[in-house]
Order: structure tokens, then C-alpha cells, then sequence
């Protein structure tokens, strides 16, 4: 149901191993028993850049990014990860090796996006090495020159799901703060870093949600996953002019802490709660009560490995060719990609019979 968005960035930094990736033509090969086969020391390692964490909730440094940037570290991988707070970035540097460094990152606010972006450049380099060569040799020499300098992939996996409710009971505010992490926060990063990753001829894969598809839900989080996919959309064929690929992740329902029911209850009491008079008597209190019940199945329904989400996002970093989306989840392949081709008409009858009924409804 839910996704969330993170940054990552993949640099290149080994001639001898960007050979061996373009002569095994399968992206960034492996080998043995999942180790990079390109890595044979510290400085030799891609570099991967993670703005995994949203969060403020202690503990709650978990989900896809987390998951991710120790995938990511145990493949041998030197992972970048920034995140919102300090002490979850504490807590991932103790689950993995010293390759992983952490930075600090709010991605509502554009200076901390500009530090952020500094700091990336002072670890991969920013330099073109392409600039002024002929073109006649820019070919053969770019994959020697790109994995000096660059960054390889950026992963936009930072978000946030509440307040999720009926529109009519949510405030403008209550849409501009999931917009502002969700949608701005990733067009702002990628923006920030894209001509590091235009260098390296790199990934761009933006995490967005089946919400994405088919929008179930009112509040600020099924519009700004449309906007992340058409954001990515647009980005992906102004960029296939520079050899950047740009991918989408859309998973369905995954036990994260943006789909936990204790979070997902609390938004829709508070949306409720400030709801007016007129607007609780034509929904009444047994649509609410009903409303809390399905909040409550998202911890049976919703899906309890993560990996079938970081692996896609994986392939999508390290594939030679990867696909331009993919639907995590046997609810996405089954029910919500299905339902988005449907007739409009058909998916609004599903989602009536799927929803509770106002107490005024006609």
C-alpha cells in the first residue's frame, strides 16, 4: 500500500572493476556467494548514497532503506546513508562494517539537501573527464574515464503516510506535509545530485507506491505518488539522451513503519478530531469506528518480508538492463496493478464495496 523514498547514490571507483562489469555485460556482476566480484579493497568499492530514514519515532530506523543499506554493505558495497536523525544513524553504522558512512539529511529543507549534496561530492568527485574529448573516442574511453568520478545510482526511498483520511476532513496543511517529504523532498534531491549521476551515466530509481496506480485513499500520500511516477516518467526520457536510466518501485502492502496500524489509527483520529460538526454528523462515528478496524488489518495483511522490495530495488541498481518498473508484492501483481487498468467505473464500484458507507450517504 504505503511505500517510502530514499536517496541513493552508487559511485564507480575502480577502472579494473568497471572493466570486468561492462565485459560481464550483466550490470554489476556477482559472484561466489553474493560478494561484487569488482571489490578487492576499501577503496575499490561502488559507493552507494541512502536517504533511508524519516521517522522521528525512536526505533522506527527500519523498513526498505534500512534493509537496503545492510544489503547493500554485506554485498561489499560502500554505502552512503542519509538520515533524518542521529541517532538512527548511530544505530545503522553499529549493524555494518566501516564502508558505511551516514550524513544528516531533512528533505524539507533545501539547505540541508545542499550540505547533503557537498558532502556526497566530497567523496565521489564531480570532475567530467569526458569534457573536450572528441567524440570519436568518447565511446571508448567512458568506461574507463565514468568509474573514476560520479555517482552510479540514486535511490529516493524517504516517507511518510500520515495523515491519511477523507479528504473533506484534512486541512491544506495536512497535504503539504506529506507533499513536502514524499514528492518536493525527492524532486529536490534528485535535482541536487542528478549532473553527479548524468557523469557516471548511472540509475536514478525513485521508490513510489502501487497508491501510485490506483488511488484507494484521500489525503496528501496517493498524490504524491502520482507525482513521484509522473516525475519519474518525464525524468526517465529526458535522461535516455545521456545514458541515466530511471527506474519505479511500487510495492504493495509491506510491514514498515509507514503502514503500522498504531500510526495509521492515530492519523485518522486526529483528522476526525478536527473535523467540523457538519462533517461528523454526514460521516458519523460507525464510519470512523469502521475506518480504525481496517487500520487494524494492516498488521495481518500487509506483506512481512522486505526483501521481496529491496531486491527489485537491487536489480534496478545493478542490473544491466533494468525494468522500468516493478510491483513488489503479490497484492500489487494481483489486485492493485490489475485494478489500475480496469474501467473507472469498475474500480469505483470495487472500492465502494470495499469501503465503509457514510451514515448520511444517499
Amino acid at each position: 500500500m504505503f511505500a517510502t523514498v530514499q536517496i541513493s547514490l552508487f559511485s564507480v571507483s575502480d577502472w579494473s572493476g568497471f572493466w570486468m562489469w561492462c565485459w560481464d555485460g550483466q550490470g554489476l556482476s556477482t559472484e561466489g556467494r553474493g560478494q561484487w566480484s569488482w571489490a578487492h579493497s576499501a577503496s575499490d568499492t561502488p559507493t552507494v548514497l541512502l536517504n533511508t530514514f524519516w521517522s522521528r519515532e525512536p526505533g522506527c530506523d527500519s523498513g526498505f532503506g534500512n534493509l537496503l543499506a545492510r544489503q547493500l554493505d554485506l554485498k561489499g558495497l560502500r554505502v552512503l546513508a542519509a538520515c533524518l536523525t542521529e541517532k538512527g544513524a548511530e544505530q545503522l553504522r553499529n549493524q555494518t562494517s566501516d564502508r558505511l558512512q551516514t550524513v544528516i539529511l531533512d528533505v524539507t529543507k533545501t539547505d540541508s539537501v545542499a550540505a547533503a549534496t557537498e558532502w556526497v561530492k566530497e567523496r565521489v568527485g564531480d570532475r567530467d573527464y569526458l569534457s573536450g574529448v572528441p567524440s570519436s573516442l568518447s565511446e571508448s574511453l567512458a568506461f574507463l574515464l565514468l568509474c573514476e568520478q560520479g555517482l552510479w545510482g540514486l535511490v529516493n526511498n524517504a516517507g511518510i503516510s500520515t495523515p491519511t483520511a477523507p479528504n473533506e476532513w484534512l486541512t491544506k496543511q495536512d497535504f503539504m506535509k506529506i507533499l513536502d517529504v514524499n514528492l518536493l523532498g525527492v524532486i529536490d534531491v534528485t535535482l541536487s545530485v542528478l549532473p553527479l549521476v548524468r557523469k557516471a551515466r548511472g540509475r536514478v530509481v525513485n521508490v513510489s507506491s502501487i497508491m501510485g496506480r490506483v488511488a484507494l485513499l484521500g489525503g496528501g500520500y496517493c498524490m504524491s505518488k502520482y507525482g513521484v511516477e509522473a516525475f519519474s516518467d518525464s525524468l526517465r526520457r529526458e535522461l535516455s539522451y545521456f545514458g541515466v536510466k530511471v527506474v519505479m518501485i511500487e510495492p504493495g502492502y509491506f510491514k514498515t513503519t509507514v503502514t503500522s496500524p498504531k500510526a495509521v489509527s492515530q492519523g485518522f483520529q486526529a483528522s476526525w478530531n478536527q473535523a467540523s460538526p457538519e462533517i461528523k454528523e454526514l460521516y458519523g462515528e460507525k464510519f470512523m469506528a469502521n475506518l480504525m478496524k481496517s487500520a487494524n488489518l494492516l498488521e495481518t495483511t500487509s506483506c512481512q518480508d522486505l526483501s521481496l522490495v529491496t531486491n527489485c530495488m537491487e536489480h534496478a541498481l545493478t542490473a544491466c538492463h533494468p525494468r522500468t518498473r516493478y510491483s513488489p508484492g503479490w497484492d500489487a501483481k494481483f489486485i492493485y496493478l490489475p485494478m489500475s487498468y480496469l474501467p473507472s467505473f469498475l474500480v469505483d464500484l470495487m472500492v465502494y464495496w470495499r469501503n465503509p458507507r457514510p451514515a448520511k450517504a444517499l
